[in-house]
């Protein structure tokens, strides 16, 4: 049974509202991790240090009353402090499982490229196949779920950077960008002294977030806007700057997420807005750029949004339904 068009909009109205006691502005980034968790994808927050990134992820697992635990990656992080491991029980002389903080809803990974790849890619099953194997057992983990890695841009010595193979791993990745002198402001009147997390009450839970993302599989999909996606991710692959374009993965990326946008905006059908809207954060972290265009300081959002300008958009009238 499908949920009331208004009623999800009206539900992510007072979401936003619960969120706005703790974040100031950053509406759309908080709409789209909702996407992302809605779409079964993971969120990549790269940005500047203090900006948010860190106090946006702990308002929203608050928002969504689902489990939340926090990694805070350094150099000797193993995998087994992030999936768990088998622990010798001296007074049973056996050994037992104890599960990490993988075993989770929201997974906060903080400063995911200060950590050993060998710790990065411990992530990899548990974000494509949502289970975790440890001693020769395979555990699934809860649904929904989602992890929200963050990285610094800045102070790059002593850091790993992500290997493109783990970066397509992600749905998303997300800038968050400095706020606006008013929002600052803004910030300092009403959480300038401290964070009140224990203010925001939770407008989902994990069986409406469930029924939410079988909601968002049923969103149509006409064939112009399949076709559209294919011709942006073509056009990718035949750009003069960019080494190699986006792969079918992406692709499928762009195809659900935009499902998921327009359910949110209230439709049960996609428009090319909703492409051109998504494209973005959805493929900027998973074009790789000749030389040519990092010498001339340009961007893979450059770069798309030049295909996006190029590329002919289906007429909307078509598409709806």
């Amino acid at each position: 049974m499908t949920m009331e068009k208004s009623i999800i909009v009206n539900q992510l109205d007072t979401f936003m509202e619960e969120m706005a006691k703790v974040i100031i502005g950053r509406k759309k980034e908080l709409k789209l991790i909702f996407t992302s968790i809605l779409t079964q994808g993971h969120i990549l927050l790269e940005d500047l240090p203090g900006t948010g990134k860190t106090t946006m992820v702990k308002a929203f697992s608050k928002g969504i009353d689902c489990a939340f635990s926090r990694i805070q990656c350094t150099p000797d992080l193993l995998p087994s402090d992030i999936l768990g491991g088998s622990i010798f029980n001296p007074k049973t002389n056996e050994f037992y499982i104890r599960k990490g903080p993988v075993f989770t809803n929201v997974l906060l990974v903080d400063e995911i490229n200060r950590t050993l790849p060998r710790t990065q890619s411990s992530l990899l099953e548990c974000m494509e196949e949502k289970q975790v194997s440890i001693e020769g057992e395979t555990y699934f983990l809860s649904s929904p779920f989602i992890v929200l890695a963050t990285q610094n841009p800045v102070d790059m010595e002593g850091t790993f950077p992500l290997p493109e193979a783990q970066l397509d791993r992600f749905l998303m990745k997300l800038k968050l960008g400095y706020p606006t002198q008013k929002e600052e402001e803004l910030m300092l009147e009403l959480v300038g002294d401290d964070i009140p997390y224990d203010k925001v009450e939770s407008t989902f839970n994990q069986e409406t977030l469930q029924r939410m993302q079988k909601e968002c599989q049923a969103v149509n999909v006409h064939s112009a806007i399949r076709e559209y996606i294919t011709l942006l991710s073509k056009a990718t692959r035949e750009h003069p700057l960019v080494n190699i374009g986006v792969s079918p993965r992406a692709s499928k990326a762009l195809y659900k997420t935009v499902k998921t946008w327009a359910l949110l905006n209230g439709r049960q059908y996609v428009i090319p807005d909703d492409v051109k809207e998504m494209v973005k954060p959805v493929w900027n972290h998973r074009l790789i750029l000749k030389t040519e265009a990092h010498i001339n300081h340009i961007q893979p959002e450059d770069v798309l949004e030049e295909i996006v300008a190029n590329v002919t958009i289906p007429n909307e009238e078509v598409v709806r339904v």
